[in-house]
């Protein structure tokens, strides 16, 4: 999303002229989760820090052998000073890949997907028309970001249309319309390297399954994890809720965020298998413990989401619809996502039997003097987690 730095200087895009005034008062409802984490108070410094380096506000949710403990720091939406809370809503970006990987892995269980069949098997030509090689790319290929195909936010024809009329509907098959006719950046399977377009044609697949991938979603994860905050595509508006988050961008780079929330929520809104969920931090926990523990998917084919593809460095980077890290030396794994208008990240590490969310309600996409402190901090709070 890189192109969106180059471009947003020379677009002229009055978001904050857009934005509908909502009522923004979320108070919490009495929580029966634990408190107890020996680390607390270190935590609560870091994300100050994260607040004072220039995000309007961050939330963070940890889960351990020693319970739940979660915090809220500054402010849900800047301009009426609402506070942010733990149960405000915020934007999952890529963490919904996640999602996605687990309902195709469903369908892989009974037998109605094979991983190593040609995404040709799946989808009608008028939408694989617009891939180079399709019958040479699985779906394997897909959910390990290993196919090849082009990304169809590079194109800044994308960019410029998303920015000067984001009021736009887009489908599964308007995204793709961004690369076609582009040759594949490499050979199918034989190399590494993250896409947007491969869960944009995951999402088009389940349909073709099952019908709904969205309604899939909330049959097979949300109610089974009693994910009751948790939402996606289940209506054209379901964006316009009073407990999302509003979210920011410094979008010249100069220190100085706007209100970006307009475009945030359009776009997201259109986002089919690669985005759109938004969830409560706690439950966004809940969604990567349950399928930790087996709650989702069989232990075998859990095994099979975390058999990575590496860097061309070597390192490992991707399994199915998991992403591979460290946090200080320690092996982690779940997924990260960014956007216009916020950042967040949800991983589990296992030698810590640890898990965690983070979220700031500021844009990760675009570059920004901001980011400095905000990363200082959040490396704090990896030592932190660590110890």
């Amino acid at each position: 999303m890189k192109t969106f730095l180059y471009l947003t200087i020379t677009i002229i895009c009055l978001l904050s002229q857009k934005i509908v005034a909502q009522e923004h008062k979320v108070i919490c409802k009495p929580s029966e989760l634990s408190n107890g984490f020996a680390e607390a108070k270190a935590i609560d410094k870091a994300m100050d820090k994260i607040v004072k380096s220039g995000t309007p506000g961050a939330a963070i949710a940890i889960f351990s052998d020693e319970g739940w403990w979660y915090s809220a720091k500054g402010f849900s939406r800047i301009e009426d000073r609402t506070p942010m809370q733990i149960c405000h809503l915020q934007y999952l970006q890529s963490i919904s890949k996640t999602h996605h990987a687990v309902a195709a892995l469903k369908l892989y269980e009974s037998g109605q997907l094979e991983l190593d069949s040609p995404i040709t098997a799946y989808l009608p030509k008028n939408i694989t028309r617009y891939i180079a090689k399709a019958e040479s790319i699985t779906v394997k290929m897909l959910l390990n970001h290993t196919s090849g195909i082009r990304e169809y936010n590079f194109n800044p024809n994308y960019v410029t249309q998303l920015l000067q009329s984001p009021e736009k509907n887009y489908t599964g098959e308007d995204y793709l319309k961004f690369i076609d006719g582009k040759p594949l950046d490499f050979e199918p399977g034989s190399r590494y390297s993250y896409r947007n377009s491969n869960y944009v044609l995951l999402a088009l697949i389940l349909d073709e399954l099952i019908g709904n991938h969205a309604q899939f979603i909330e049959d097979e994860i949300f109610s089974p994890l009693e994910l009751s905050n948790t939402v996606y595509r289940n209506k054209t508006d379901y964006l316009n809720k009073t407990d999302l988050v509003d979210s920011y961008w410094d979008r010249y780079g100069t220190g100085i965020v706007e209100n970006a929330s307009y475009l945030q929520r359009s776009n997201v809104m259109n986002m089919i298998g690669d985005d759109g969920i938004v969830t409560t931090p706690i439950e966004a926990i809940k969604f990567l413990k349950g399928l930790i523990e087996g709650k989702l998917l069989s232990e075998s084919t859990l095994k099979l989401m975390k058999n990575w593809v590496h860097r061309d460095n070597g390192e490992p980077a991707y399994g199915l619809g998991l992403s591979y890290t460290k946090i200080n030396g320690f092996e982690a794994f779940g997924h990260s996502g960014g956007g216009i208008g916020a950042g967040c990240e949800l991983y589990y590490v296992p030698e810590k039997n640890l898990y965690f969310f983070i979220a700031i309600n500021l844009g990760t996409i675009t570059e920004t003097p901001l980011h400095k402190g905000i990363e200082e901090a959040r490396m704090e709070i990896y030592s932190i987690l660590s110890r």
